[in-house]
């Protein structure tokens, strides 16, 4: 019992240690009161996914990857919404109702990705669950090879880093503001522990941590909501004056008044989010450990308007931190718009109220870090590692290639999180990617019989070509096509989507001229090669 849980043991007393040399070492104005909680909420998750190491039922990929597809529908939408809610999520939906210049209008992730997720529910998630793929990428790698698939990992690795970056960031933001840590230290700690107990415990750790951290979300937020109304007299007076403030772009809703010359870029986003939100690994991995198809749809759907309704009091909270006045609480206006909900927790609420909402955005944070770099980790090991260096290699022996990705991806996130500022640029740009390259790969795959290597290949390219032709500021890559619609070094002709239609029909009219010379290869039900090689270890 004692050697079990160990690592919970040696965690929290490596916890004492750190706020131990704060105290006697450091002149950091911590609220000792927030970081104790924080201590105690820490060591409790990662017991629980140590726990879920303890009970999973075998050690191999597809336990580690899929909790043995044993999901039921109740945990799956919990652990679904959980991942989706994150740190960006909360927020970046919070800095963007907050900014100059953007407002309510430009919050297009939160509906967009709750969008996506239905979408993805009504069209995909049946289908992959049937075929009983381990991953997102293994309907590319049976329709275009295991050689094309390892290139389509990329922009999805891409993805998962980006978020994870963004939700580190997040909470690094949060712990700097709300307990007075430095964020460094604040990202870098709260990474170790997500990525410790994601490798220890798998796909099963993560969705029982995920339960408890959504419901801890909710009740944090809802908490914040209420105190920090008293500061700007009401619901109805913080509109007011958000709407004078704002103006046209107070609205959901897109009009050419307020967007002006935006307004395709606008659409441009809105679709980005929309689509791009459905390729993901994160995703697919709950899709994939359904008990069944029906749970498999149900649970994004479900999924879906949950992550809409957690959209709102992070909404509510951006509205508050535009319209106070921060002077009379004895603080001064945030320099970056991406600290918003932290100044709310910390300067309208009290110490209690503001550590349980330091709790949410932790939770918040854990529950999509973890996922992202397990969803991350697992392309790495079954479509990279096992097809291309060693096919020979046994479920137990992926394992813990598995795990060890899940150390270096979560380590890259880390290192990603440490160098940027804003986390609703990050939230845009994971997608980015994905939308344009992967997108049309997993349409054609999934639904188009002839697609084939040739078409995805071209296709790839095609969109990759138009994809950073048109720059990111973000990356610092210059604009390197004469796209119509340029401002300010910004283009606004919809080039995302331009990629993303542009690829999506190379690979339909290539892999149609290239039929005799590249024949498609059929989709067919995931082998059972792994449950095979279990078989085997067991009866040696």
């Amino acid at each position: 019992m004692l050697k079990r849980f160990l690592p919970t043991l040696i965690l929290f007393v490596f916890l004492l240690i750190i706020g131990g040399y704060l105290y006697l070492f450091t002149d950091y104005d911590v609220f000792w009161g927030g970081f104790i909680a924080m201590i105690v909420f820490y060591t409790l998750v990662f017991l629980l996914g140590n726990y879920a190491a303890g009970i999973r039922k075998s050690n191999t990929a597809t336990e580690v990857m899929l909790a043995g597809r044993s999901l039921p529908l109740f945990v799956a939408v919990f652990t679904m919404s959980a991942t989706w809610v994150g740190g960006g999520y909360i927020n970046g939906t919070a800095e963007y109702t907050a900014t100059d210049g953007y407002g309510l209008m430009w919050v297009q992730a939160p509906w967009g990705y709750a969008l996506s997720l239905i979408i993805g529910g009504l069209f995909f998630a049946k289908i992959m669950r049937r075929y009983e793929f381990k991953t997102m990428l293994d309907p590319l790698s049976q329709r275009y090879g295991k050689k094309m698939a390892a290139v389509l990992f990329i922009p999805a690795l891409s993805g998962e880093i980006f978020w994870t970056a963004a939700i580190l960031t997040a909470l690094g933001t949060t712990f700097g503001t709300v307990l007075g840590l430095n964020m460094t230290a604040s990202i870098v700690l709260s990474a170790i522990i997500a990525i410790s107990y994601t490798a220890l415990g798998g796909l099963l750790a993560v969705a029982l941590t995920d339960i408890i951290q959504l419901i801890l979300l909710f009740t944090g937020l809802l908490l914040v909501i209420p105190f920090a109304l008293e500061h700007v007299g009401g619901l109805n007076n913080a509109w007011d004056l958000y709407t004078e403030k704002k103006g046209a772009l107070a609205s959901p809703f897109p009009s050419r008044e307020a967007l002006g010359s935006y307004y395709w870029n606008w659409w441009d986003y809105a679709l980005l989010l929309i689509f791009g939100g459905i390729p993901w690994q994160v995703y697919f991995q709950r899709v994939l450990s359904s008990k069944d198809e029906n749970t498999a749809r149900r649970l994004s759907i479900i999924a879906g308007i949950v992550c809409l309704l957690a959209a709102i009091p992070a909404v509510l909270i951006g509205i508050i931190g535009d319209v106070v006045v921060w002077e009379s609480v004895g603080a001064v206006a945030p320099e970056n718009p991406a600290f918003t909900l932290p100044y709310v927790v910390r300067y309208l609420t009290n110490p209690v109220v503001a550590t349980i909402g330091l709790g949410a955005i932790a939770a918040a944070v854990m529950s999509s870090v973890d996922s992202s770099i397990l969803s991350a980790s697992s392309m790495a090991g079954w479509n990279v590692y096992r097809p291309l260096v060693n096919p020979q290699i046994r479920t137990e022996a992926l394992s813990k290639i598995i795990k060890r990705c899940i150390w270096i991806i979560g380590i890259a996130a880390t290192i990603l999180a440490l160098n940027v500022q804003s986390v609703y640029e990050l939230w845009y740009l994971c997608s980015d990617f994905v939308y344009c390259l992967l997108f049309p790969q997993l349409v054609t795959a999934l639904f188009d019989k002839k697609a084939n290597t040739y078409g995805a290949i071209a296709g790839f390219v095609v969109a990759f070509i138009l994809r950073f032709g048109g720059g990111d500021a973000t990356l610092g890559i210059d604009i390197l096509l004469p796209y119509p619609m340029i401002e300010d070094g910004v283009v606004l002709f919809p080039f995302r989507t331009f990629a993303m239609v542009c690829g999506l029909i190379t690979i339909l009219v290539v892999s149609r001229l290239t039929q005799k010379q590249c024949p498609p290869m059929p989709l067919h039900k995931a082998d059972d090669e792994m449950e095979s090689e279990i078989k085997l270890d067991n009866n040696q």
